[in-house]
């Protein structure tokens, strides 16, 4: 009960601050991100309501890109002309470097009249906190190791959620034979690494994954196992569609959502497409894990990384920090946006199934030590590492390698990156 009385105290004193400050024309915060889908934006405008509720002007400063590579380059080129936004959506090891450069404002005040280092699990705070400072607010738990069905095409033709590769690879079998693209695949450098992600682990394991993703173990990322992975890429690669090239994962979604096509392996924010379009999981689309990586969660936290305004943090920063946090808003946000919340005492009651599958999940794998920071999604490496990869990893997807050349280029490539 204290707690909730002083996060209330809080917001009421930041709410009566930033009323003020807007009174003189001030206020209001700028906001940088890459949620432009149709599910995406749905989900941003409950925490816009949120801060208007209080307020607090928003400015929005979207910049298309599921992966954020472009959002991150608006950013670097405001950031040099001493022009940072308020708030800047970011991932993984890109909030530590900007964080080591100074760029970030000191969270810390919030987040402890807020109790954040209780409720955050640790896992996220590896990348909100920085030399003992909270920098960024983390907004969800997105896990990458998804695939997401069509039900009535897999109904029609006779197929059950697959629970190996084996019977993945018999389901793309039966609807290519159907006419039916089995895959629908966006044809983009990250979204090639967000599929090779639930790959690697269903063959390399958590330990082989641990290795050579976040430990860079060069035995690893070039033995039997790696090839394995990148021969079942090939796999994926003759089953989608001739047209795959460049295509925004959303549309890749949409495909699934139409009929177009079986599958899609894509993080959970995929959930988004299919809830905006006015489907029901469980009776209009599916979800359940990569064959093989049933026990594993690879993830990747959404947060706001709270630029430096000149030395402290700005009451629209902590009123934006706070109702980041609260629990209201880590439900109906997450609720909407496909991810699960990343404070861990929200409750489920909100969600749908495939919302409280993930949410299980998430805390299962916690417990048992098979939750992993995303290699596609830059939280089990720094950006050079994570670049290198995708550079391999799309290689071989559009034909330029073989799998054992692969294999010999990954290796080369982590290790000139490192």
């Amino acid at each position: 009960m204290r707690f909730y009385l002083k996060t209330t105290a809080i917001a009421l004193a930041l709410a009566a601050t930033v009323g003020s400050v807007k009174a003189d024309g001030h206020g209001g915060v700028e906001v940088l991100h890459w949620w432009t889908s149709g599910g995406e934006a749905a989900a941003l405008n409950v925490l816009k309501d949120d801060l208007e509720g209080q307020g607090i002007g928003w400015t929005d400063m979207p910049v298309a890109g599921g992966g954020g590579e472009q959002a991150m380059t608006v950013l670097r080129a405001r950031v040099t002309a001493g022009n940072a936004p308020t708030a800047v959506q970011g991932l993984g090891f890109d909030i530590i470097d900007w964080a080591n450069q100074g760029a970030l404002a000191n969270l810390n005040e919030v987040a402890a009249a807020e109790g954040w280092d209780e409720v955050v699990p640790t896992a996220l705070q590896q990348f909100a906190k920085v030399n003992g400072a909270w920098v960024s607010a983390p907004v969800n738990v997105h896990s990458t190791n998804w695939v997401w069905a069509n039900k009535a095409v897999l109904d029609a033709n006779g197929i059950a959620a697959p629970e190996t590769w084996e019977d993945f690879v018999a389901a793309l079998e039966a609807l290519s034979a159907a006419g039916i693209t089995p895959i629908a695949h966006g044809g983009q450098a990250w979204q090639e690494a967000t599929v090779f992600d639930g790959v690697a682990m269903s063959v390399l394991g958590p330990d082989g994954y641990k290795a050579a993703f976040v430990d860079l173990d060069p035995e690893v990322l070039g033995g039997d196992a790696m090839k394995e992975a990148f021969d079942r890429m090939a796999v994926i690669r003759a089953n989608v569609d001739e047209n795959f090239s460049g295509r925004d994962w959303n549309l890749a979604t949409a495909m699934v959502i139409n009929g177009e096509a079986g599958f899609q392996m894509m993080g959970d924010w995929a959930k988004g497409e299919f809830l905006n379009a006015g489907q029901v999981p469980g009776e209009d689309f599916l979800c359940f894990r990569f064959p093989g990586t049933q026990d594993q969660v690879t993830f990747n936290a959404d947060q706001f990384m709270m630029f430096d305004q000149g030395g402290s943090v700005s009451a629209e920063q902590a009123a934006l920090a706070s109702a980041i946090l609260s629990p209201s808003f880590q439900s109906a946000f997450n609720v909407v946006k496909g991810s699960v919340p990343a404070r861990t005492d929200v409750s489920d009651a909100d969600f749908d199934a495939c919302g409280k599958q993930g949410m299980a999940d998430l805390a299962a794998a916690a417990s048992s030590g098979n939750l992993f920071g995303s290699m596609a999604h830059g939280h089990a490496n720094e950006a050079a590492v994570k670049n290198a990869m995708y550079d391999v990893i799309t290689a071989h997807f559009n034909g330029e390698f073989d799998s054992e050349t692969a294999v010999e280029e990954l290796v080369t490539a982590v290790e000139i990156a490192q």
